[in-house]
Order: structure tokens, then C-alpha cells, then sequence
């Protein structure tokens, strides 16, 4: 059998229409399949490739640890040198009061121990989401997502959750004292990069704070350098309580987190003591590649040129087909008339060597993300590519 028969016999599917697209290798903003094909991946693999495809920063971290040794136990038992040096490299990034960080899996993951850790520390059960948002697919995060279609073949799901309109002030006064978070992202991603001014979060910060509920901040898409600033919400000058971040954290590798005080973090410590536990969370070979990540979007500079690409793509991105281009640093949305028009695009492009992907929400919007590494001279060559496919439709 071949790999893609393969694939398709004993594989789980996630949906009846794969792209089936069998790569062999990756390097810097390039994929190569089986036939030797090259093709620019625009979305980093759904936000993970921040920093591009094997780093050699990333890959030289990773074959270090693995040469000194691989899971040794649970989270949270021995002192491991790649989780310790992580965790402080990240809390150097943070607010003074950011300076707790508990290492698990996946955004999913982290999603489900925020959630959990604000209601052991408020006291209270009820969480209110953002309608078109989206925040993983186990079954807390689902409960969370603000898409009933997505949602509506898995009920009951968890109660106490309600959701309200992403960047409307007036929705806020709907949390309450009874409010144990709001978790929201800091830039909607599923729903096809909707952000909102300052003047809204300043509105979320103050409002959380006068009922004493969490502010979760959801960056598992729009952090770690994605929108220009390694974390978004320095866009808006406010803080979180919890902030939440994966994906493009990794470099590639499986890692996720969610950071607090350690006031509110040592509530998993007592009654009941491991109140929340994960057998491979801060796996040593991630963690490593999760501090070389962060150090090389710092030390390379790869923030002070977001916002120019960000432009260039604008600039060149000019079709009568193109209804509008949302964006927030290399975090893009591409509409167009409909989900036909766009998929014809999208499998246009892929054939002249340009992979980009729609979004959960929003499926007549093409999504733009790729590595910040990206050169100028790329961008061109992948928007050439783009406007091509869209003369072809």
C-alpha cells in the first residue's frame, strides 16, 4: 500500500475532502511533497511555524536535549532544566505579575487548566466566551466556542457558559459578580481576524476587575510574535490574568501553557493537592525548542519587520474580486464573494505552488499567516501566485 492509500484506510479523517498533499521535507517558508514539488506555506502550518519550518536554532536545541535525555516524569515533579529555563525566559516577557507558568500539550490543553484554575480560584462556575470564537476542540474549549454548528452534534455540553459580542462595550456589563473568567482571544482567528480598538479593552480590563472575574487572554493564535508584538495584548496596553498561548510557541513541536500570578497559580497545590496534572506537559525536546523559538523571534529582530510585510501584502494583494483585507500583523484575512469563488482560489494556488487555507467562521476568506521570516521578495513571488489564481477563476 502507499501512503496515501494508507492514509486514508487507517488514518482518522477529519473531514471527507483532505488535501492530501504528501509532504517529504520542510525548510524556512518551504514544503516539498513526494515529487519534489515546492510549495510556500502562507499559513505556517495554522500558526505554528512562527519562526519557519526547522529552524536551525529550533533543530539545534531539540538534538541537544534529546541527547541528554527525553520524559523522565510527570509535570511538576523533578526539576528539569529545559521547563525551569522556559518558564523564566517567558516570565521575562511578561508583567511583573505574569510570573507562573504551568506547561502542557496544546492550546486545548491550556484552555481546559485556565478554565479550571478560574473557577478553583473565584470560586464561581460560570465563564462567558465570544460568539465566533474558537479555543480548541476537547470538550471544555468546545463549550467555549462561540459557533453553534461547530458544536451542535456534541451537546450536553459544559454548563454556565455564555457568550457575547466580540468587541461590543455594551455586551461587558453582562458579566457579573457570578463571573469566575472571560476568555477571550486578544484577535478573533476562526472568525477571519476580527480585533478590537483599546477603548474596548480597556472597557474588558476595567469591567473584570470590578467583579472580581479573570481575564483570560486566549493567544494561541495571535501570540508569540504573530501580530508584531510578541504577545497582542501590548497592542492595547492592559494585562490579564491568565494568558493563554501554543501553536507558533513550539517552532514546530507539540507545547502549550498558561501563565498567572503565583498567588492564583497555587491554587492547584491544596484541596485537593494535584488539582490539575499532565503526564507530557513541558516535555523536555519542546520546551527546548520552545526557548530557542522565543530567543531567536527576539535576539533575530523578526518583530521590527512584521508590520512592513503586513504593508507589502496590502500593497500587492489588489483584485476586483477582493472584497477587504482584514489584518493585525502577519494575521490575515483575505474575503472574498464566497466560500466557491475562494475554494477555486485556494486550489489554484496550492497547484502554482501557494498554500494558504480558509477559515472555521468565516469560509469565504482566505487565510494569511506566514513565518515571520518571510522576505519581501517572497511575499511578491506568493502574491503573484495568489492574484494569478484569482485570474484563473
Amino acid at each position: 500500500m502507499t501512503n496515501r492509500q494508507i492514509f486514508l484506510s487507517h488514518l482518522a479523517q477529519t473531514s471527507d475532502a483532505p488535501l492530501m498533499l504528501e509532504m517529504v521535507s520542510a525548510d524556512g517558508i518551504y514544503m516539498s511533497d513526494v515529487n519534489g514539488k515546492k510549495y510556500i506555506d502562507l499559513i505556517s502550518g495554522i500558526g505554528v511555524s512562527n519562526v519557519g519550518h526547522r529552524h536551525p536554532r529550533v533543530i539545534s536545541a531539540i538534538k541537544k536535549q534529546v541527547d541528554k535525555h527525553l520524559h523522565v516524569m510527570v509535570y511538576g515533579e523533578f526539576v528539569q532544566s529545559p521547563q525551569v529555563q522556559l518558564a523564566k525566559a517567558l516570565t521575562n516577557t511578561l508583567p511583573k505579575d505574569l510570573d507562573s507558568v504551568y506547561l502542557v500539550n496544546s492550546g486545548s490543553e491550556a484552555i481546559e487548566g485556565a478554565m479550571k484554575l478560574a473557577k478553583r480560584y473565584t470560586g464561581r462556575s460560570n465563564i462567558m466566551a465570544c460568539k465566533e470564537s474558537y479555543h480548541g476542540s476537547s470538550h471544555g474549549a468546545l463549550s467555549l466556542t462561540g459557533s453553534e454548528s461547530f458544536k451542535q452534534n456534541y451537546r450536553p455540553l459544559l454548563p454556565g457558559i455564555a457568550h457575547i459580542e466580540f468587541g461590543k462595550i455594551e455586551d461587558l456589563n453582562l458579566i457579573s459578580e457570578e463571573t469566575a473568567a472571560f476568555i477571550v482571544e486578544t484577535v478573533q482567528g476562526e472568525a477571519g481576524v476580527r480585533h478590537a480598538d483599546e477603548s474596548y479593552w480597556k472597557a474588558v480590563r476595567k469591567r473584570c476587575s470590578e467583579t472580581g472575574t479573570l481575564l483570560i487572554l486566549d493567544e494561541i493564535q495571535c501570540g508569540f510574535g504573530r501580530t508584531g508584538k510578541l504577545w497582542a495584548f501590548e497592542h492595547y496596553h492592559i494585562q490579564p490574568d491568565v494568558l493563554v498561548s501554543a501553536k507558533g510557541m513550539g517552532g514546530g513541536m507539540p507545547i502549550g501553557c498558561f501563565i498567572s500570578s503565583k498567588e492564583v497559580m497555587n491554587v492547584f497545590t491544596h484541596n485537593p493537592v494535584l488539582g490539575h496534572i499532565s503526564t507530557f506537559g513541558g516535555h523536555p525536546v519542546s520546551a527546548a525548542a520552545s526557548k530557542a523559538t522565543l530567543e531567536t523571534i527576539l535576539e533575530d529582530g523578526l518583530l521590527k519587520g512584521v508590520e512592513q510585510k503586513e504593508q507589502l501584502f496590502h500593497q500587492l494583494l489588489k483584485h476586483a474580486k477582493i472584497k477587504e483585507i482584514r489584518s493585525k500583523g502577519l494575521m490575515m484575512a483575505v474575503e472574498f464573494e464566497s466560500y466557491e469563488v475562494l475554494k477555486s482560489i485556494i486550489d489554484r494556488a496550492i497547484e502554482l505552488g501557494v498554500v494558504t487555507d480558509w477559515f472555521l467562521f468565516n469560509d469565504k476568506s482566505m487565510r494569511i499567516a506566514p513565518p515571520l521570516t518571510i522576505t519581501e521578495d517572497e511575499i511578491k513571488v506568493a502574491c503573484e501566485s495568489i492574484l494569478q489564481a484569482i485570474e484563473s477563476v
